[in-house]
């Protein structure tokens, strides 16, 4: 199957160390991937933030990539030599502070493919998201749209992540926001999200510090507590590898249970076990 890579792909983080608010340094970024390798991924897509806006300014745009480009590929090195069974690949995580970005450099891509992951600005939602969209599609671009669940109001405003979906954007939703690490109303909507089969992938979006949690093996059992071990299978292994390879994901089946007391019970339980 296209995109199964027998491990987990993950397509968000923030592993380059010392170019944004995650890794600090290569040990922060080999503590991580080991921890990540622990839990199963072996594809990661790291993807350190980058604005919209400096993508139309040229020279600034050059210095900030070649700058990531230099510090990945020491990274990637580095990796390849302490966990030869992972591949370290690179994009970025665009904001989008412009309504006409230059995404034609290749490096602001998921590992070069015509995916690339965006998030609207200081997580709010601007007006126009789906001109946004399609602007992007008509530019040969496919948006994945990072963590849709965590943006303000977006439980008034839902009906927008199903038009972004519909517009040829994919839904990318973070495994803590399922554990409530972001709060209550991120996590009801990415349950809502996952209701209505919209989810395409799911993603750590790990900053790569030692006191953070990566939540995978939290968003399993939840997922697993609700019978839905295809839909987790889908959204952490065989979409990201499908999207790390250039294909459009696959279609995730609706999750139909909602999280009741007892799968909270069961779930809780699996958390004061876990570290990870």
């Amino acid at each position: 199957m296209a995109g199964d890579t027998g491990g987990i792909t993950d397509l968000h983080s923030h592993l380059v160390p010392g170019v944004d608010d995650g890794a600090q340094s290569i040990e922060d970024t080999l503590a991580s991937v080991e921890r990540m390798t622990g839990v199963g991924v072996r594809r990661i897509i790291t993807t350190p933030h980058i604005a919209a806006s400096l993508t139309r300014i040229p020279s600034e745009l050059s210095v900030r990539l070649e700058e990531v480009t230099r510090v990945w590929e020491g990274a990637q090195r580095a990796v390849g030599e302490a966990f030869p069974e992972v591949e370290f690949l690179r994009g970025h995580e665009v904001m989008l502070d412009h309504p006409d970005p230059d995404l034609s450099d290749e490096r602001l891509h998921l590992a070069g493919t015509p995916f690339v992951l965006v998030e609207w600005p200081r997580m709010q939602i601007p007006p126009q998201t789906g001109g946004a969209v399609a602007r992007l599609v008509a530019g040969g671009v496919i948006p994945v749209i990072a963590h849709p669940e965590r943006y303000v109001g977006m439980m008034q405003q839902l009906h927008l992540a199903g038009g972004w979906r519909q517009g040829g954007a994919v839904l990318q939703v973070n495994h803590a926001s399922l554990a409530g690490r972001y709060g209550k109303e991120a996590q009801s909507v990415a349950f809502k999200i996952l209701r209505r089969g919209w989810a395409d992938v799911l993603s750590t979006d790990f900053h790569g510090r030692d006191h953070l949690k990566l939540y995978i093996k939290e968003a399993q059992a939840t997922f697993e507590a609700l019978g839905a071990d295809e839909q987790f299978h889908l959204l952490t292994v065989v979409n990201p590898g499908r999207i790390a390879d250039g294909l459009r994901p696959q279609p995730v089946p609706a999750i139909i249970s909602s999280p009741s007391a007892g799968v909270w019970r069961r779930v809780r339980g699996f958390f004061s076990q876990s570290e990870s």
